[in-house]
């Protein structure tokens, strides 16, 4: 198997979980009530836990090793906050607060162009980060439909159609990485920092607020053994 073979697979199954996620979301109908508050609530949770986990155990200690300067590499990951709070401000600004959907597109794309660079340097963490990618879009693109799905004029559909559009908008952002990124590690470590700080912010911003239920402790726990699937992603490809 070809390494762009490689990423093109590695990208669709993670971009695959987008419309999988939504599909869950189009058929869910839980009864009564306060469990499927809860569950949703647990889902935000878990994506928040697998996000912490790709910052803290693949993105942020790649990044800082391919950057190579710890002045920079913290100064990266704080543009990349930064840009995050801009864009979701702008956003704002357009009446389009969308903040499960504005997450899981804003962290996929250039988690996306990372992935490809990754698999270009033959980085040994390619694929965990392309397991990460892949089990935070799940919940992301359930939580993401339920989301636009209670907009006005929304249609199921459309929305899931895009959701898969979307999902192929990976590998297309992959290749580009694979082929930018392959000669410019420095490059590569800067858009891992850069990812890491905006997934940082949006976790704190937008999907831990959401999880967060009175006198309920399953959100939290979600939270938790998210990151535990993290861990031992990364025991598993080390």
């Amino acid at each position: 198997m070809t390494e762009l073979t490689q990423i093109i697979l590695y990208t669709l199954f993670a971009g695959a979980c987008i419309p999988i996620g939504g599909l869950l979301g189009y058929f869910e109908k839980i009864r009564p009530q306060w469990l499927e508050n809860e569950l949703r609530h647990g889902i935000i949770a878990f994506g928040g836990g697998i996000l912490v986990a790709a910052v803290a155990l693949v993105l942020v200690p790649e990044g800082k090793h391919y950057v190579d300067h710890d002045f920079w590499s913290v100064g990266l990951f704080l543009f990349g906050g930064i840009f995050f709070f801009l864009m979701e401000r702008y956003l704002g600004t357009k009446r389009q607060e969308k903040p499960q959907f504005t997450a899981m597109l804003l962290d996929y794309l250039p988690e996306s162009l990372a992935l490809g660079g990754a698999f270009a340097i033959g980085a040994a963490s390619a694929p965990l980060l392309a397991l990460f990618i892949g089990l935070q879009n799940l919940p992301e693109g359930f939580n993401a439909y339920r989301e636009l799905i209670n907009k006005p004029n929304a249609s199921k559909k459309r929305i899931l159609g895009f959701m898969g559009g979307l999902a192929l908008l990976g590998p297309i952002i992959a290749i580009i990485g694979w082929h930018y990124l392959s000669h410019n590690t420095l490059l590569l470590g800067a858009v891992m920092l850069f990812a890491s700080g905006g997934i940082l912010y949006l976790i704190f911003q937008d999907i831990a607020p959401q999880s967060k239920m009175q006198r309920h402790w399953a959100p939290p726990l979600g939270a938790i053994l998210g990151f535990c699937f993290g861990m031992l992603g990364q025991a598993f490809w080390n």
